[in-house]
């Protein structure tokens, strides 16, 4: 019989700090049919034809290298602040403690492109709103975002209502 998803996830509790519980996804990774059922979901979820898949570091690369190339579609990386090495666009949001930025190479979306962005993880919704800004900055069209995992208790989704969304696991 094949496991479901959630059960192949780890938790680890009072990671990274006491009070958490830290949903570790390597266990999926390293089980090839398991992983392979997770990226055939996402391509199934996908409705719309896109033109580019956009994910942000460093565990949502390794979902959204492998959903662009399920599709056939380019992959586009939204980085941490330097280290990405051509001209780029910034985009700032909150932590529990402070700020961070992400970027995006200026010539990585063109206007009019139909993008989905994909992570590992929805928990408040900043980092991947971030990400949105930067797409909608250079002028692409949202279809989709997707999820491995929604923490539904820090009500990441309310803040991207006006989005698509799909979560295949949800704590």
């Amino acid at each position: 019989m094949q496991k479901s998803l959630s059960s192949i996830i780890r938790t680890i509790p009072d990671f990274p700090k006491k009070g958490i519980l830290f949903r570790d996804i390597t266990p999926l990774l390293m089980n090839g049919p398991a992983f392979r059922k997770c990226i055939q979901q996402f391509k199934k979820a996908t409705k719309t034809k896109v033109d580019y898949v956009v994910s942000v570091e460093s565990r949502g690369f390794i979902l959204g290298a492998a959903l662009a190339y399920a599709l056939g579609v380019g992959f586009v990386l939204v980085r941490k602040a330097g280290k990405l090495p051509h001209r780029k666009i910034s985009a700032t949001y909150k932590l529990e403690y402070g700020e961070a930025c992400v970027e995006m190479h200026e010539d990585a979306i063109h206007k009019g492109s139909r993008v989905i962005l994909i992570d590992d993880v929805l928990a408040t919704g900043g980092t991947i709103g971030a990400a949105i800004d930067l797409v909608e900055k250079l002028g692409g069209k949202i279809q989709a975002l997707h999820f491995l995992i929604e923490l539904e208790a820090l009500k990441g989704r309310k803040q991207l209502k006006k989005y698509n969304i799909h979560s295949l696991i949800r704590y």
